[in-house]
């Protein structure tokens, strides 16, 4: 049957509805920035290099249940044998977790990793799963049992209460995250060079403007990145001839995980030491 004026008139204006809808909501996904937990895929950090095995011994890989396995979603620093750092969005839903420490390869055994079962998630009061921008994307995850602590397992140093590091302090990412948006997959813990970007530039207009909250801390300039899976992780920064934890990988921008002057952007640990030593000393 011959489609009437008036039917091909109401096609049309509910086909231009569509393609109105469309460019509406895909203005509005590359205007949010986007965590970075991979539930059910697992990949690394952007561009960057594969990481000496366990020269970053307090990453760890937080894993879920999901029927019998295990799967990788985030990144994690263990800060006390019995305590793991990672960001709030990677544990505020309930799920079955458990950390893996002393992992290189994370789909095959090595024999030097340790498993073990996380008994609470103690994430941050503040934390808001709706408003990415207010921060407080911090938790810290109680163990059933304390890690062995050994060449391959060790506690991250974390920075005093309150410290903030100069523009382009050498920084390091680590983590199983995507290699790039939607790329390919790998098992090998991966790092990249991400300096530290100040407050001011990071904060600019035509960098990330007033989402970057003073609690947070920038990394790189956005051609090296953290991504899916990559979230929870640490910022490994140079202090005084150590290594020091003083980020914990939050977000990344939505057009992409490398999108220039979009740099990824951690939780600041250094703001939330109060908080990190009363929850995990109370408990």
């Amino acid at each position: 049957m011959m489609e009437t004026f008036r039917d091909q008139t109401s096609r049309k204006t509910r086909n231009m509805l569509r393609i109105l809808l469309l460019s509406v909501l895909a203005t509005l996904v590359l205007a949010e920035p986007r965590y970075l937990e991979d539930i059910d895929i697992e990949g690394r950090v952007v561009g960057g290099e594969v990481a000496k095995p366990n020269s970053w011994p307090w990453q760890i890989s937080l894993q879920y249940l999901s029927g019998s396995s295990y799967y990788h979603t985030c990144g994690g620093s263990l800060i006390r044998p019995g305590w793991v750092m990672t960001a709030a969005h990677c544990v505020d839903s309930p799920r079955t977790w458990r950390v893996v420490l002393g992992d290189h390869d994370i789909y095959n055994h090595e024999g030097r990793e340790q498993y073990i079962s996380v008994s609470r998630a103690h994430i941050h009061p503040n934390w808001n799963s709706n408003s990415l921008s207010s921060g407080y994307d911090i938790a810290l995850l109680e163990l059933s049992s304390d890690a062995s602590l050994n060449s391959y397992v060790q506690l991250a140093a974390l920075p005093p209460s309150g410290q903030v590091l100069p523009n382009n302090n050498p920084c390091y990412i680590s983590g199983w995250g995507r290699t790039q948006t939607g790329g390919s997959l790998s098992a090998e813990l991966k790092q990249a060079y991400l300096p530290v970007v100040d407050h001011d530039t990071c904060s600019r207009s035509d960098w990330w403007g007033s989402t970057v909250k003073n609690t947070m801390i920038c990394g790189g300039d956005g051609t090296l990145a953290g991504c899916h899976g990559d979230s929870g992780g640490p910022l490994n920064c140079q202090v005084s001839g150590q290594y020091v934890v003083h980020g914990v990988t939050s977000f990344v921008s939505s057009a992409g995980c490398n999108t220039n002057k979009r740099p990824t952007v951690f939780s600041r640990v250094s703001a939330y030491i109060s908080w990190i030593n009363d929850v995990s000393t109370i408990h």
